[in-house]
């Protein structure tokens, strides 16, 4: 069976036209990022059935759920699709029990993907079962809307920017909640943001929308690397891995990750031990890259990687130069001076080292 999400879409509202043509895997995360008004709601409605485009062609998994061309329109209600709002929306005369049970007593026993416990589990919500939704905090709240989601048992689910309405301890507090959805369930999930960092922590493929075009869509790691892309001019430029852990060095609290490839490079972070062999998702950002003819060891940066040029273009700062090279077979981004750039010659195949000053954990 086919696992991708299909999403053909053309919709004129206003002064505002959707032309997109996506194809999304039908595993993991697939992030819709860009500003306000770029279009990225615009085509959550229309995957939830929720808004009708003008021409559309819908497939998720191999099961089509809108054809324009056949005049084929599957109603929402009948979509097999979860929906999370920047606002919880709970029902306020039930309890957190109520608005779970609300959803999970529409599916039909045998179509039950999660279950009650299961969901609690996952989102953390055991203890806040006998609560009403107004005692609840905005974090609170917002894992119980997404649980309630969850136990549709849907084939897709959808979340339009859940973060949005939380301030940042709030955020912080109900990341690693979506980060244990990705981890363990399979379910497909789409998912709306214009923040660049939520994106890097939670997302295997990104789709990039301008003014109702998407100009760039693929794996995340490949599309924050891209120059010709906005995404490598903002402040929080960088690119993300799935590192390995292969060890841990307890005198000095150093993990290593080596990055992915049969002979992937070896970063250290500061950081307690973890299970050997397991993954953790870090990013490297721009900024936080220098550049150096030599492999000088006397500094006190942690990691020095071998790297070749594969291109640069002036940065958005008419100071500064956005350089894109080749660790290895991964993507690295660094933002330097185009004085430094002129001094090391820089040129497309030049063998340099990569020195990374900081390495973020993302979890």
């Amino acid at each position: 069976m086919s696992t991708s999400i299909v999403a053909r879409l053309k919709l004129a509202r206003d002064d505002f036209t959707l032309d997109v043509d996506l194809q999304l895997p039908g595993r993991g995360v697939s992030a819709l990022f860009g500003h306000s008004g770029s279009g990225k709601t615009s085509c959550l409605r229309c995957l939830a059935g929720l808004e009708r485009a003008a021409s559309a062609y819908i497939e998720v998994n191999g099961e089509v759920w809108e054809d324009s061309a056949r005049g084929y329109f599957r109603p929402p209600h009948l979509r097999p699709v979860g929906y999370v709002f920047q606002e919880a929306s709970l029902f306020a005369h039930l309890t957190v029990r109520g608005n779970l049970e609300f959803g999970w007593r529409r599916v039909a026993p045998a179509e039950r993907k999660v279950n009650l416990d299961q969901a609690c589990q996952l989102l953390g919500i055991g203890h806040l079962l006998a609560r009403r939704p107004a005692t609840l905090s905005g974090g609170e709240a917002q894992r119980v809307g997404i649980a309630r989601a969850l136990l549709s048992s849907p084939r897709l689910l959808l979340m339009d920017e859940p973060l949005a309405a939380l301030d940042g301890p709030r955020k912080r507090e109900i990341l690693p909640y979506l980060e244990r959805l990705h981890d363990e369930l399979d379910i497909p999930l789409v998912y709306v943001s214009h923040a660049q960092d939520e994106v890097a922590r939670l997302a295997d493929h990104l789709v990039l929308l301008e003014q109702g075009q998407a100009v760039a869509s693929g794996p995340v790691g490949e599309t924050l690397a891209r120059l010709d892309l906005s995404l490598a001019q903002g402040e929080d430029a960088g690119v993300v891995f799935a590192g390995l852990v292969v060890g841990h060095d307890p005198h000095y609290d150093l993990l290593t990750l080596r990055l992915p490839g049969n002979n992937g490079p070896l970063l250290r972070i500061a950081h307690p031990a973890q299970v050997m062999g397991s993954t953790l998702r870090v990013k490297v950002q721009a900024r936080d890259i220098s550049l150096a003819l030599t492999a000088d060891g006397t500094s006190s940066i942690l990691n020095r990687l071998p790297v070749r040029v594969r291109q640069s273009r002036p940065a958005a700062n008419p100071a500064h130069v956005l350089v894109s090279l080749d660790a290895d077979g991964n993507a690295l981004l660094a933002r330097i001076t185009r004085f430094s750039a002129d001094q090391l010659g820089l040129h497309p195949g030049q063998l340099l080292f990569a020195q990374i000053k900081s390495v973020a954990l993302l979890g």
